[in-house]
């Protein structure tokens, strides 16, 4: 047949050959549906066949899972969709160095790393400048990845706090029907950075570093009329910023200070007559070279795969609909 080929990568390592294939052969599947080859297993090495151009596009896939799994991870789908996104769409060097970061690691020994290549440019900015804006859409680890970078930071004594904050915009619920006092008020809103904190560092590190005046979670509104010094200062959910929230925010951070700031333009909360401060910002600070922009797409998604399904037929639907 014109154009068909074979390769054969070399590939002894049973033990390790669950964990590159998958259970019942999953990832291999995954390859074989994607690029429409042939992938077995035989005499030591992993033979595939079928169009040239193919097989070279599975045969990469293979060869960075074999170095996935050789650094001790464990294989996901979103690892093996991703690789296969990248090789269809001819990125392959966005894979240099793929998974080979380690962030931090959780209070129950697993590494935090960069899964996507626009999660590793994200981490790199928020290591190489002061204030870094990482915006894009749900699930593609803007919150997690900042909450990791700060709890390394603290660990490594590079800062000597870590703020936490989000304006309490609601989506629906007013906090005055909210039970419970303000702190139980405004709780909801910061639960996605508790959790984040509590999966890195534990719930019982977190309440103590709590106590101790070392982490602080709290609404934008307590940051008003304070300077945040030595800190590594999260804020979250920032286009329900007004434009006055967001100056007032920047204007915070003081000497040995680093900022985050995330947000999704495409989920803005805030009433019709309101302007979101995450747009605006991005207009006014665009030209300070100190100041990264950080855009990730549905590429960078690591939750459900269904969620990338979805983000892209909202973004199809409203760019039919506008």
């Amino acid at each position: 047949m014109e154009g068909h080929t074979e390769k054969i990568i070399d590939y002894e390592n049973l033990d390790d050959a669950i964990n590159v294939f998958g259970n019942c052969d999953e990832n291999v599947k995954i390859l074989e549906n994607a690029f429409n080859v042939k992938i077995v297993y035989r005499g030591g090495g992993i033979r595939i066949s079928g169009e040239e151009e193919q097989v070279d596009k599975a045969s990469f896939v293979l060869n960075r899972l074999i170095g996935i799994s050789g650094k001790g991870d464990i294989i996901t789908r979103q690892n093996v969709n991703y690789l296969v996104d990248i090789a269809n769409n001819g990125c392959q060097e966005e894979a240099e160095d793929y998974m080979s970061d380690v962030i931090c690691m959780t209070w129950r020994g697993r590494k935090i790393k960069a899964k996507t290549y626009g999660q590793k440019v994200y981490v790199n900015a928020i290591r190489k400048k002061d204030i870094v804006f990482g915006i894009g859409p749900a699930g593609t680890g803007k919150t997690f990845l900042a909450v990791a970078m700060a709890a390394s930071a603290f660990r490594n004594k590079e800062v000597s706090r870590i703020i936490l904050t989000r304006p309490a915009v609601e989506a629906g619920e007013k906090l005055g029907f909210l039970p419970g006092d303000l702190q139980n008020k405004v709780d909801p809103y910061l639960r996605p950075l508790y959790d984040a904190l509590y999966e890195i560092m534990g719930v019982e590190a977190f309440h103590k570093n709590v106590e101790k005046g070392f982490i602080e979670v709290a609404p934008l509104a307590y940051m008003r009329g304070r300077t945040l010094d030595d800190s590594f200062i999260i804020l979250d959910e920032a286009q329900n910023t007004t434009p006055e929230q967001m100056k007032m925010f920047l204007t915070r951070i003081g000497i040995g200070s680093k900022a985050v700031i995330t947000g999704d333009i495409t989920q803005i909360d805030l009433p019709g007559d309101k302007k979101s401060g995450l747009k605006d910002v991005i207009r006014i600070l665009k030209d300070i070279d100190d100041i990264g922009f950080v855009y990730l797409t549905e590429r960078d998604v690591v939750r459900h795969e269904l969620v990338q399904q979805i983000i892209k037929a909202y973004e199809k639907y409203e760019k039919n609909n506008n």
